[in-house]
Parts: C-alpha cells; structure tokens; sequence
C-alpha cells in the first residue's frame, strides 16, 4: 500500500466545484424568488453592500478601522494564548504534577460556550479592550495547550531511549526529540484556536464596542439589514480561512515530515 485515505491526491479542485455549486443554488434561489431577500439577499446585493461599505463605512468608522479592531483583538489574544499555551501543555505532558493540577481547570471551563463566561468578563475587568482579548484567549488557549500536551504524550518512548543511550541531556531530550515531535499537534492546536477565535469574535465584541467585525455584524442584525450581515460573515470567514492557510504554509515549512511517518 504506497498511500491511504487522501494522502498526495489534491482536492483543490473539488473544492472549488463546491464553492461554484453553492453560489449557483445561492443565486437561482434569490432570483427564482423562493426566500425573502430579508431573510437571503442575492449575491449582487451583498457585493454592492460591501462596495458600499468600502466606500462609505460603516457606523461611523471605515471597513479597514472595523478590521484593523477585530484583527488587534484576536492576534494580541493568539500570541498570549500560545505563549502562555504551549509551555503549560508541554510542561502537563512530561510533569504527572502539573497535569493533575492544571487538567481539572482546563477541563472544566474548556466545553463551556464563550457566552457562558461572558458576563463574569465584563463584571471582572469591566467593558474594554481587556476583558474583550482575556475572552479570546481563553476560548483560544484550551486547545493549543491540550494539542501540546498530546504531542508529547503521543511521543513513542524508544525515541527517548534510543536520545539516552546516546548520552543526550534533559535539555537536549526536549529540545531535540519531545518539542520537534510534539510541533505538528502544536500547529494543530493554534490552527484549531484561531478558528474558534474568530468564532468568538462576535461574542467578544458585544461588549460595548463601537468597531469591529462582529460589532458591525450585531449592528447590522438589529436593524435588519441582512446584506451587511453577510458582508462580515464573508469578511470573518476570510481572515478565518487565511490564518488556517497561514498555518498550514507554516506547518509545511517546519513539520514536512508530518504525515510521512
């Protein structure tokens, strides 16, 4: 057997006859007049919305002020999330101390919606940019510190007896065997976080924001207007959709073994 599953076949193109098949149902839908364009705007509708947007702004602030709001918010919460993330994880995979002490509150607080905490944010560190990013991060740190810790623990033991019998350190153990070996479930989780981010956006910006995305997509939701909707569900599912390219060029450039193991 030279492969399974997917492995070297390209689905690049399906991909793309998927894409053209739901906007096609997308457009005849709108223009056989089988939904209400309050409830589904046709296609050019949403185009010149966003034009328009483009153009004018929205809310008293311009696409790329909206943007740039949405874009601080998730990036500064992704990098104390993975600073913070990736070592506590890798520390929980190799200290039986650390997982028992940390696994309980990850655990607990990993499956609960964003939304559920919401309200503790807001009572806690108030209606600014702070409680907005601790929300982020927290909805983003569970699963890269849990893909670190199962990258370690998925490491076969005889790598790190065949690293000893070669006189290889505590340092050495980890720099060269445990964190290569743990990377791509690493990358995983970031790739996997940053999703959930932008799923949360929306969550996070209820609070009191007046830029943003997600504020622009609430906005909009309160006054009907379902073409400006779609336009930050476009723009979100962009920056979503590029962050996990992103992390994927990433993935090939210091993992392109993963998989060929």
């Amino acid at each position: 057997m030279t492969s399974f599953g997917i492995a070297g076949r390209p689905t690049a193109a399906i991909s793309l006859v998927t894409a053209v098949v739901i906007l096609s149902a997308w457009w005849a839908t709108s223009w056989l007049g089988l939904v209400s364009p309050l409830f589904l705007p046709a296609p050019a509708e949403v185009v010149t919305q966003f034009a328009n947007i483009y153009r004018d702004g929205y809310a008293g602030a311009s696409l790329g002020e909206h943007l740039f709001a949405s874009l601080f918010r998730i990036l500064t919460a992704a990098a104390i999330a993975i600073s913070l993330a990736i070592p506590i994880g890798l520390l929980m995979g190799v200290n039986r101390v650390a997982k028992g002490v940390l696994d309980t509150p990850i655990e607990f607080y990993w499956p609960l919606p964003p939304l559920s905490y919401l309200p503790l944010m807001i009572i806690w560190l108030g209606i600014g940019e702070t409680s907005k990013i601790t929300l982020l991060t927290l909805a983003m740190f569970a699963p890269i510190c849990l893909s670190a810790q199962a990258g370690v623990r998925a490491l076969p033991i005889e790598r790190i007896n065949a690293a000893r019998s070669l006189g290889a350190s505590r340092f050495q153990l980890f720099t060269d065997i445990v964190f290569p070996s743990a990377l791509p479930e690493i990358l995983t989780g970031v790739r996997i976080a940053l999703g959930i981010g932008w799923g949360t956006l929306v969550a996070a910006e209820l609070i009191a924001s007046t830029r943003g995305i997600g504020f622009m997509i609430m906005s909009a939701a309160q006054f009907l207007a379902t073409d400006v909707v779609f336009v930050g569900i476009f723009i979100i599912a962009a920056c979503a959709f590029s962050s996990a390219a992103a992390i994927r060029l990433l993935e090939a450039a210091l993992v392109p073994w993963k998989g060929r193991t």
